[in-house]
């Protein structure tokens, strides 16, 4: 574990938060809402009013993980979700002229793979998939103890696999409970809390789905260790049977007697993973 000082960014799409993160402990967490609808100058305000806070000689890094498609090279954010002048933001030059440290950019999914690998569920392991499931489903690969992003910061797009008659996002996020079934995510999930057969049921389904796309996963990755994060992960006793009964058709046994999924205990995962760009710069 590295033992200097970082500071960790999460830009998310109505807040920011940071943190110094030194080793594995995080202190100082300051947050902020964005003006998400403000100029690229304004919410650029709230990233060096958190920047600001946690500033110091001894800091050696900053790392900033955005919901967006990212440069890594040259640290330039496109199209960031939910801000709309986030169009193309040249983050790292603009933090790096300012602070004058070395500036890290990569996207959120990234971001949480990275947390988990360095602070979470994946400490021990060499490689991992960080799959986030919420409203959409998002990953991360960590390959060899590195994160591997692709050449565009595009790779963990499996969400966006073609399935059924659209895509694995559509059936195996918080996505399905609004297309198949007409109905609120977070009402089901309330429901299922209460004993609703009905939405347990719907649980049952998007599980059925989630396995398929684990499966694909397994085919082009071969993980060991997979985490999910993102809201969904807390109803995991209500489609784990169904999403393992899945996993089990996979072809090769031995794979899944290997295959290990953990569900992300990480607080401020954000905020870590963001750290976690520095400490996979710095090991090289």
């Amino acid at each position: 574990m590295n033992d200097k000082i970082i500071i960790g960014i999460d830009l998310g799409a109505t807040n920011i938060r940071g943190g110094l993160v030194t080793g594995n402990v995080l202190s100082q967490i300051f947050s902020r809402k964005i003006k998400n609808d403000g100029t690229v100058e304004e919410v650029m305000d709230d990233v060096f009013f958190i920047i600001d806070k946690l500033m110091g000689k001894k800091v050696a890094g900053i790392g900033i993980g955005v919901p967006s498609v990212v440069d890594m090279e040259e640290g330039i954010v496109y199209d960031v979700q939910y801000i709309p002048s986030w169009k193309e933001v040249h983050v790292k030059k603009i933090l790096e002229d300012r602070y004058h440290v070395p500036v890290f950019v990569n996207n959120d999914a990234n971001c949480f793979a990275l947390g988990e690998y360095y602070f979470g569920k994946g400490k021990t392991a060499r490689d991992l998939i960080g799959l986030t499931i919420g409203t959409g489903l998002g990953a991360g690969i960590v390959i060899n103890h590195r994160l591997y992003a692709g050449s565009n910061c595009g790779a963990g797009e499996f969400g966006m696999v073609g399935y059924l008659d659209h895509c694995f996002e559509y059936y195996s996020s918080g996505q399905f409970f609004a297309n198949v079934h007409h109905a609120d995510g977070q009402q089901v999930f309330e429901k299922a809390e209460k004993g609703d057969s009905e939405a347990k049921q719907w649980y049952a389904e998007m599980g059925m789905h989630l396995g398929n796309a684990i499966k694909m996963i397994m085919y082009a990755y071969d993980p060991s260790l997979i985490v999910f994060g993102g809201s969904v992960r807390f109803a995991y006793p209500y489609f784990s049977e169904t999403m393992w009964q899945q996993i089990n058709t996979f072809a090769y046994h031995k794979s899944i007697k290997k295959l290990r999924i953990e569900i992300s205990e990480l607080e401020n995962s954000g905020i870590l993973g963001a750290a976690g760009l520095c400490y996979d710069a710095f090991a090289t």
